[in-house]
């Protein structure tokens, strides 16, 4: 397989010079990951649809950009996908036309499936969706040997609308799923957070699936607050700085979960994905450097072994929460992953409202945040 990037700059496709000598004829996907409003223009998907006439197209809107060992704001990261043994195939949902995630999840699982699927690439929208539900929905119908990543498009840190697109303009409320067929591809994934918990573990008293009421039969958003301080007037935001840790009942894998939304009228907290009740939670916090040294692990699980070569491409899917930590040192989380990789590998990615990857050592995917998730792309040719 080849990859090749380009950047959208001044209503025009450009090359990345780094991969101008890769030559690709006909790709049969394009990736696009941009800020909102412009991913959202008409202009811009009558331009790339032009650049790229026969490719299938799928778009989303992000909180940043990973252009290489880059990242970006306000900008579009396209990149192009030729497969030379591996046929893909698309579909798509909108959550408006189901009365739940799951349901929609469903949905999308039974249009993609098809023979000699191999593994599933899922961009849907991140500010209607109930993430957990949608995979959910999507794994009761893929059979579970095929991997599922991908991730939630994001708005900035404005919480508002997001975007996504299948050759289309994109629109809110969009789910994409992007089907690779036959045995060629190799796709590797690994996901890492990095981030330390602290205080003493509680439980979740009262929730609704992904809205939190209480912990500890204590009221959540009000329990935010006060831990929050000073930074409790800019929520949901500010929340993205200390996500919580959620063990599921009979469970010992520790999720992260991130405020979406605030209710205030209900004094309640929704979430990106399920709270369920029982479950135990744990506050936490940033470590600079662990979080970065987490995505350095993300890279080396990613890697497919058996190869014995390094990936084609590198899809990096990572959380707001990490940028906002991170802040100017952001490009060192995408520095440490392309340090495991070679020259050779091509990455590109988004920063999102969350993010989906099976756990490490297990099949079945599952919605994330506040980590580094990155799928790797390989193609046998015999």
């Amino acid at each position: 397989m080849k990859a090749k990037l380009f950047e959208y700059v001044n209503s025009q496709i450009v090359p990345y010079s780094k991969t101008m000598h890769i030559s690709i004829d006909m790709p049969q996907l394009v990736l696009a990951f941009g800020e909102k409003a412009l991913i959202m223009n008409p202009e811009f998907y009558t331009r790339l649809r032009a650049y790229f006439p026969l490719a299938e197209i799928a778009i989303c809107s992000t909180a940043g950009e990973i252009y290489d060992q880059e990242v970006f704001d306000d900008t579009v990261v396209i990149t192009a996908l030729e497969f030379s043994h591996t046929p893909i195939s698309t579909a798509k949902v909108n959550i408006a036309d189901y009365k739940s995630s799951l349901e929609a999840g469903v949905a999308l699982a039974n249009k993609i499936l098809a023979d000699e699927i191999n593994y599933v690439m899922v961009l849907s929208d991140g500010s209607l969706i109930n993430g957990s539900e949608l995979i959910k929905g999507i794994s009761s119908i893929l059979p579970k040997s095929v991997p599922v990543t991908g991730g939630l498009a994001a708005d900035g840190i404005l919480f508002q609308s997001t975007g996504v697109g299948l050759n289309e303009v994109p629109k809110t409320g969009e789910l994409v799923a992007i089907g690779f067929h036959g045995a060629h591809l190799q796709v590797g994934h690994g996901s890492m957070g990095g981030w330390d918990t602290f205080g003493p573990e509680k439980t979740v008293t009262k929730s609704n699936n992904n809205i939190l009421y209480e912990i500890d039969n204590y009221n959540a958003l009000k329990l935010y607050k006060d831990y929050l301080g000073k930074y409790a007037d800019d929520l949901p935001s500010s929340a993205l700085l200390f996500p919580l840790a959620i063990i599921m009942p009979d469970s010992s894998e520790i999720l992260v979960r991130t405020i979406l939304s605030i209710d205030e009228a209900n004094q309640s907290l929704t979430f990106a994905g399920d709270i369920p009740m029982g479950a135990r939670v744990k506050l936490m916090k940033a470590n600079f450097d662990n979080l970065i040294d987490a995505a350095s692990q993300a890279a080396s699980l990613s890697f497919n072994h058996e190869l014995n070569r390094k990936p084609d491409f590198a899809l990096l899917i990572s959380c707001v929460g990490r940028k906002l930590i991170l802040k100017q040192r952001v490009d060192e989380e995408v520095e440490a992953v392309a340090d495991i990789f070679d020259k050779n590998t091509t990455i590109s990615g988004f920063y999102s409202y969350g993010e989906l990857s099976p756990f490490n050592n297990e099949g079945r995917c599952q919605l994330h945040n506040q980590t580094m998730t990155i799928t790797t792309f390989s193609e046998k040719l015999n």
